[in-house]
């Protein structure tokens, strides 16, 4: 067994490193979730915590680790018998971002189920990680149905195994960690929520610092167990602490001071639910066990609520993290507590690791390409305040984008096998039974119909006596099952100077905005290709960051010319590589445009055969028609019928325009 990296010698991080020791004080706060850039040692201190973790004492032979002084009466391994037990190190179990739900949730013999009426069942990863820790990197990209099953799980703390009638239920109370990158996309809402804790990480600009660790780093690779050797001390202190901070927990007194505090902050960012009240409490109680206190002072409640409210005041995917910090110290200052002692603030009942600025003071992320991001908080900035896209030419300027709304769904016609999602129809091993087939490879969803349909002819000839049915492996049929896929939305946007009427642009804006909201909501892939001057850029090649296309979509710079024919090449030259990568991933292009192309010999005709490379190909499209005035040249829809897709006007592509109902961007291709 390899000698994890100890989790005393992580260089600052404070933040990081006090979440963590919080909820192994505290189980009960709820998680944490880590977001930051990659190389930040986000996965380091999870896993060097597990070494941390006090013992458990286990029912012996149990392989759901039953707690001997009150054993799961519902395990499947009971009942138990009183006395033995034995104690072991708390589990930190990693869950893969490509797991089956068979390896999670664990896998029930089905034949042996229907044959036998046995509950032959192999715990999974849920039953692995109670009472212990369930980490899972990169749980952004975590599947929806996995995500699903996580849901269920840390809000009953139970996993049920359901297999056409036959259950199997075990307890399932764990410590919840996930790593995130946001640039890679962010969590759906529901399972961002069960995570108690939040902090946001980065790498140290200090250099001195950044040379620590370094310098451990390459000690510890040299010599793994003489570098934790040299830590086992600081170790051995911060284990007996997260003990005697546990055995304190109980006798810490939360105040109506401090839960008047933590209400009026909670309702003062207007955060959903009651959930953010709850953690805050345990939290604050949690920090002041980790001081060696009994009484939760104000600072505990500010602590609580930099580690607790930032991923949960978001009011939709585009706001970036973190909290106002004048705001929160107003809110607590006017309902100061009433009860138990004040604090003085001179920092000496801190805890320890320090207190850092919380992740509500770190500095939001900055995702806008070559160091725009200035450029993109002003109103207007000339040619010297924007990057100049290779090629362009003319004026450039920036107009923000207008308020989102709700779109039609655009969907791919026909049937995918994607990833899972919600755009477009697809089989999928969720959703509902259109049929039965042989399983190739293990059974994971039964047909029971087709499966006693198949076994049925034969039961004379193997002999049956008794009740049972006689079931062999050829007889099982797998379920085949229709869902919803996820896509690849590929958005070709023209900021030439014919689209730079800033109230049109700003229009043109926040329908793209509106577009990718919805990309964000069906678990779609997006990327962006723009086009002005005499060429084209990638602006963003496809990614699972919405947030990222958002911010490039802003501070977006329109002028110039109409390279039409350039921006679909660029466009198809990123989808012949994105086949390549992901094969099974279709596309949907999203043409936005007034339709004009201008610069080169031919624009119109070399537009058009670059648009019919999309229709040979039979991929997906739509042009969102940006014409305007009374005058209108109708140039989009000929685009589309190039295309071999549909266009639509801005107005038509809200969900609550009467210009049509779900629209499949289908064009032409009509089934026979």
């Amino acid at each position: 067994m390899s000698t994890p990296f100890p989790f005393t010698a992580v260089v600052g991080q404070d933040d990081l490193r006090l979440a963590l020791l919080l909820n192994a004080v505290s189980p009960a706060v709820g998680g944490v979730l880590v977001r930051g850039e990659k190389g930040t040692a986000k996965s380091t201190a999870v896993r060097a915590l597990s070494a941390l973790m006090p013992e458990v004492d286990v029912v012996s032979g149990c392989r759901f680790s039953c707690d001997p002084d009150s054993p799961d009466p519902g395990c499947p391994d009971g009942p138990h018998a009183p006395g033995a037990f034995a104690s072991r190190a708390a589990r930190m179990v990693e869950l893969p971002v490509g797991a089956s739900e068979d390896r999670l949730v664990g896998a029930l013999d089905i034949e042996r189920a229907l044959a036998e009426g046995v509950k032959a069942f192999e715990p999974g990863l849920l039953a692995d990680a109670h009472r212990g820790i369930l980490y899972v990197d990169e749980v952004n990209l975590l599947h929806d149905h996995l995500v699903d099953l996580l849901l269920d799980a840390a809000a009953m703390g139970a996993s049920y195994v359901e297999r056409e009638g036959v259950s199997v239920r075990h307890a399932a109370r764990f410590l919840l960690v996930g790593t995130m990158n946001p640039e890679e996309g962010e969590l759906r809402p529901q399972l961002l929520d069960r995570f108690g804790l939040t902090v946001e990480v980065a790498a140290s600009r200090e250099p001195d610092q950044r040379v620590e660790v370094v310098r451990r780093r390459l000690a510890y690779d040299d010599d793994p167990a003489a570098f934790a050797a040299r830590w086992a001390d600081e170790e051995a202190a911060v284990r007996a602490r997260i003990v005697a901070a546990r055995e304190l927990l109980p006798s810490v007194r939360l105040g109506d001071g401090a839960l008047r505090q933590i209400a009026a902050t909670c309702a003062a960012f207007e955060v959903d639910g009651m959930r953010a009240d709850i953690v805050m409490a345990r939290t604050a109680t949690a920090l002041a066990a980790w001081a060696g206190r009994t009484d939760v002072l104000a600072e505990d409640v500010r602590q609580a609520a930099l580690l607790a409210l930032p991923h949960r005041r978001r009011r939709n995917p585009f706001d970036a993290p973190g909290l106002d910090e004048d705001k929160l110290d107003e809110t607590l200052e006017e309902f100061g507590g009433q009860d138990g002692p004040a604090d003085d603030g001179d920092g000496d009942d801190d805890p320890d690791p320090g207190p850092g600025s919380g992740p509500g003071g770190q500095p939001e992320p900055d995702d806008a390409p070559q160091g725009d991001g200035d450029a993109a908080a002003r109103p207007e900035a000339g040619e010297g305040g924007e990057p100049q896209p290779s090629g362009g030419a003319g004026e450039q300027s920036l107009a923000r984008s207008a308020e989102p709304f709700r779109t039609k769904v655009l969907s791919v016609p026909g049937l995918g096998q994607g990833a899972a999602g919600r755009r477009s129809r697809a089989r999928t091993e969720h959703g509902r039974t259109t049929g039965a087939r042989r399983p190739r490879g293990a059974l994971t969803k039964l047909h029971l119909a087709a499966t006693v349909q198949a076994a049925a002819p034969h039961q004379r000839a193997r002999g049956r006596s008794g009740p049972g049915l006689v079931v062999r492996r050829d007889d099982l049929r797998q379920a085949t099952r229709e869902g919803r896929e996820g896509n690849l939305v590929l958005f070709v946007v023209d900021a030439s100077g014919s689209m730079a009427a800033r109230q049109r642009m700003s229009a043109v804006k926040g329908a793209v905005l509106s577009l990718l909201l919805d990309a964000y909501q069906r678990r779609d892939k997006v990327g962006l290709v723009t086009f002005r001057g005499s060429a084209a850029d990638v602006a963003l090649p496809p990614t699972s960051s919405v947030d990222a296309a958002a911010v490039r979509l802003e501070s977006l710079p329109t002028g110039g010319r109409t390279p039409l024919a350039a921006g679909l090449l660029r466009a198809h030259e990123v989808l012949r590589v994105e086949r390549l990568r992901d094969p099974a991933r279709r596309a949907l292009v999203v043409v936005v445009t007034d339709g004009r192309a201008t610069g080169g010999p031919e624009p119109v005709a070399l537009a058009g055969r670059a648009a019919r490379l999309f229709a040979a190909e039979g991929t997906a499209s739509v042009v969102v028609d940006c014409e305007s005035g009374p005058v209108r040249l109708g140039l989009a829809g000929q685009l589309a019928g190039e295309l071999g897709g549909t266009a639509v006007t801005l107005d038509e592509l809200r969900a609550d325009s009467i210009a049509g109902l779900v629209k499949d961007v289908q064009g032409s291709r009509r089934a026979a």
